[in-house]
């Protein structure tokens, strides 16, 4: 996972053949690669489910923690963006495959968490009446946006990033 993740992150989607990763792992063969994969779309699929793992279990584990939507969701953007600021490589893969893989691993279910916390807001009356697929995708869209920026501009700093969406956001929510 390590090689393909940095061979799609230097090469880009396309050029992250088996080859290339098996040379990236030190690798004499593509067999060793074919044994475990059938082809490069279950590859890509297992590097797809590692990421979005690494980025669930990390989100999770400060998200979870928090007592308020208000605090959740300032939370969510912050380590979003702590993350995509620490794991660039994997964020530029990441970007890759959802660009040139397949449309449907950009599916809605990568919203619910989102939905659900912008509901819990609004049902303990912290957050005023807004559209909450509109706002989870805004706020997910928005923070999408940061590896895009860091690849153009590698000495922009998230944590600027972070901090300009979370008071934007906490403003569109707002009771």
């Amino acid at each position: 996972m390590t090689a393909t993740i940095a061979t799609i992150a230097e090469l880009g989607y396309h050029q992250a053949s088996f080859a290339r990763i098996a040379r990236s792992a030190g690798l004499s063969s593509t067999r060793l690669i074919s044994y475990h994969f059938a082809g490069k779309d279950e590859l890509i699929g297992q590097v797809i489910a590692t990421i979005q793992g690494r980025l669930s279990a990390f989100m999770t584990e400060r998200v979870s923690t928090q007592r308020t939507a208000g605090a959740a969701l300032e939370t969510y953007i912050r380590s979003l963006a702590e993350y995509v600021s620490e794991h660039r490589a994997e964020m530029r893969a990441a970007t890759e495959i959802l660009l040139n893989h397949r449309p449907e691993a950009t599916g809605l279910s990568a919203l619910s968490h989102l939905e659900r916390l912008l509901v819990w807001g609004q049902e303990s009356g912290e957050f005023g009446a807004f559209n909450v697929r509109v706002t989870a995708m805004a706020v997910q869209r928005a923070l999408d946006g940061l590896p895009f920026l860091l690849e153009a501009d590698p000495d922009a700093d998230p944590d600027e990033y972070a901090d300009g969406l979370a008071a934007l956001f906490a403003r569109a929510v707002r009771a």
